[in-house]
C-alpha cells in the first residue's frame, strides 16, 4: 500500500499521475511483466547522437547507440565494440580492432567503414544552410583520416598528438552509427528513426513527455533482462519524488538530496545519493557587471561552498576550487580557493561597489536539471547580496544554456553541472577554458597557447602538470568560479536491481528485477 502523503506531495502526485498519463495498477503490472518506468529529468535535442555534448542525456543514448569503447563501474575503459586498441611508435596513430558480430537494429552489420564515417566523414560534411555543425567536428578536429585496412580494424590517423583520443572513445558524442542507413535516409530522418546497434531500439517518443524502448533481440553484449523501458520525462523534481513514492515508476533519478534520504527509510524502497566526475561550476562571462575581474574574485570568495554542501546536499557535494573533482588527474591538491566575506567585500570596496551601492548582474539557473540547482542558486544569490552583488534569478533549461553559449550570449552567472564521465583533464579545462572552444564562456586570450600546449602533450607527467597549474591559474585570474563535485541521487523499488556507475550513468540494461 502506498504511504499517504502530506496534501502538498500528494497534489504534486496527482500532477505526476497525469503527466505520466498511467494509472498506477496498469504500472505495476508492467513492473511484473518486465517492463521498467524510470523518472527522468531531460530529454535529447536531438536523436542525432552526433550532433550534442549533453551529458546529462548521455544515458538515453547509451541505450540505443553503442560507443566503440566501454566503461566500467569505476569509470575504467573497457573493450566494447572495440576489443582493442594500440597507439603506434609515431604516436600519431591508433589502431582499433572490432567485434564482427554487431549488428545494427536494422540487421546490416557494423564494421570499420562505420567508424570511419562517424568520426571522420560526417563531421567534414557540409554544413546546409541554417543548420548547425555536429559538435564531434570540433571534439575530432586533429584526426586527418581513417584507414580501413578490413571490416574489423581501423587505424585513427592524427594531425597532431591527441593524447586523449582513447578516452573520447567513450565519452560525448562519440556514438557510432550506420553510414549506408544514414546516407539512404538522410540526416533529419535520421534523427527522425534513429538507428543504432545499442541494447535497445526507439518504439516511440514524444518530445519532452516519453520515451519507449524496446530490447534489441540481437544485441552482441545479449539480450537485456528488461525487454522493454519507458523514460517518463519529468523536469519537476517534486513530481519525480511523487512517482517513485505512489510506485508508478521503479526509478527516479536526480530526486533532491532531502527527499532522497528520506525516501531510503520508506519500505519498499531503496535511495542514494553518489558522487560523481560531474562538476558544478558557473559559467562566468567577462561582460555587464562581470566585467572587472575584482567583481567577479568577489563572487568566488563570497560563496560558502561547504555550508551549500551541508545545508543542500547533506555534505556529499565535495567542495572544489578549481573546474576538475577532487582526486581526478587534473586536481591541484595543495591548492584552496578560501570562502572569505572580508576579501569578497574589500575586493568590491575597491571596484567601487558594496551593500549600499551593489553591482547589478543577472543570474541563469535551471530548475530541476540536476539535484537541488535551484536552491544551490537561490542560495548563492543571498550570499551575494550580503557582500554587495545585486543578482537578478532567472530560470532557464538546459537547452536554453548550450544555445546561449553557442551563440556567446550568457550573462554574466550561469549555473551548469559539467559532464566528465572520463575523468581526463582536458575534459575539464581543457575544454573550459580554452577561448578556442564551442564549451568555454569565459574567453581569455592569455590561455589560448597553454592549452594548445597541453592538447598535444604527450609526456603525461607534463601534461597532467600543465592542467593542475592551468586550472589553478584560471580561478587565480578570475576566468572561472568552480563550486562542488556532482552527486547521482536516485530512488527505486527494492524489487529493481539496480547497478551504480561512478559516471552516474542510468544504464537499464545492466539491471534487472528481482525473483
Amino acid at each position: 500500500m502506498a504511504t499517504a502523503l502530506p496534501r502538498r506531495e500528494l497534489l504534486a502526485g496527482t500532477a505526476g499521475l497525469l503527466a505520466l498519463g498511467v494509472p498506477q495498477r496498469v504500472l505495476a503490472q508492467a513492473a511484473a511483466r518486465g517492463q521498467l518506468t524510470i523518472a527522468f529529468p531531460a530529454d535529447v535535442p536531438t536523436w542525432d547522437p552526433n550532433a550534442r555534448t549533453l551529458a546529462a542525456v548521455q544515458s538515453l543514448y547509451k541505450c540505443v547507440f553503442d560507443q566503440p569503447l566501454d566503461q566500467n563501474p569505476d569509470t575504467s575503459p573497457r573493450p566494447g565494440v572495440v576489443t582493442a586498441w594500440r597507439w603506434r611508435d609515431d604516436g600519431l596513430s591508433l589502431e582499433l580492432d572490432l567485434r564482427d558480430d554487431v549488428l545494427f537494429h536494422d540487421g546490416s552489420r557494423l564494421t570499420a567503414e562505420d567508424i570511419r564515417y562517424t568520426f571522420f566523414e560526417r563531421p567534414r560534411q557540409p554544413v546546409p544552410p541554417g543548420g548547425r555543425r555536429l559538435d564531434t567536428s570540433f571534439l575530432w578536429r586533429r584526426l586527418s583520416d581513417i584507414e580501413v585496412p578490413s571490416p574489423t580494424r581501423a587505424v585513427m590517423r592524427f594531425s597532431e598528438p591527441m593524447p586523449s583520443a582513447v578516452a573520447w572513445l567513450y565519452f560525448l558524442a562519440s556514438f557510432v552509427v550506420p553510414k549506408a542507413y544514414v546516407e539512404r535516409v538522410g540526416t533529419d530522418a535520421f534523427a527522425r528513426e534513429p538507428v543504432g546497434s545499442g541494447p535497445y531500439r526507439l518504439r516511440e517518443y514524444q518530445q519532452g513527455a516519453r520515451i519507449v524502448l524496446e530490447a534489441h533481440e540481437r544485441y552482441w553484449g545479449g539480450r537485456p533482462a528488461i525487454p522493454r523501458v519507458t523514460f517518463e520525462l519529468v523536469r519537476d523534481p517534486t513530481v519525480r519524488v511523487a512517482a517513485i513514492e505512489g510506485r508508478r515508476v521503479e526509478l527516479s533519478v536526480d530526486t533532491p538530496i532531502r527527499e532522497t534520504l528520506r525516501l531510503a527509510s520508506v519500505q519498499g524502497l531503496a535511495a542514494r545519493v553518489d558522487p560523481t566526475a560531474d562538476i558544478i561550476i558557473l559559467q562566468i562571462t567577462n561582460r555587464g557587471g562581470f566585467a572587472d575581474a575584482r567583481v567577479r574574485l568577489a563572487a568566488h570568495h563570497a560563496i560558502d561552498k561547504a555550508a551549500i554542501s551541508r545545508a543542500l546536499y547533506g555534505g556529499n557535494a565535495v567542495p572544489i576550487s578549481v573546474p576538475a573533482a577532487r582526486g581526478t588527474p587534473g586536481y591541484p591538491a595543495d591548492f584552496e580557493f578560501p570562502f572569505s566575506v572580508e576579501r569578497a567585500s574589500a575586493l568590491l570596496r575597491e571596484a567601487g561597489f558594496g551593500p549600499q551601492n551593489p553591482v547589478n548582474i543577472t543570474f541563469s539557473t535551471t530548475n530541476g536539471f540536476f539535484p537541488n540547482d535551484f536552491d544551490l542558486s537561490r542560495a548563492i544569490v543571498q550570499m551575494w547580496r550580503r557582500v554587495g552583488i545585486n543578482a537578478e534569478l532567472e530560470t532557464i533549461e538546459a537547452t536554453t544554456y548550450q544555445e546561449r553559449l553557442r551563440a556567446q550570449t550568457l550573462h554574466e552567472a550561469t549555473i551548469f553541472q559539467w559532464g566528465n564521465a572520463a575523468g581526463d583533464p582536458e575534459m575539464y579545462g581543457g575544454y573550459l577554458l580554452d577561448p578556442n572552444s564551442i564549451f568555454s564562456a569565459f574567453k581569455a586570450p592569455d590561455l589560448a597557447e597553454p592549452v594548445r600546449a597541453l592538447l598535444a602533450e604527450t609526456n603525461e607527467e607534463r601534461r597532467l602538470a600543465g592542467y593542475r597549474a592551468l586550472h589553478r591559474t584560471a580561478v587565480e585570474r578570475g576566468y572561472s568560479i568552480p563550486l562542488l563535485q556532482g552527486v547521482r541521487t536516485v530512488a527505486h523499488q527494492q524489487a529493481l536491481a539496480y547497478e551504480k556507475y561512478d559516471t552516474g550513468h542510468i544504464l537499464p540494461h545492466r539491471y534487472s528485477f528481482r525473483g
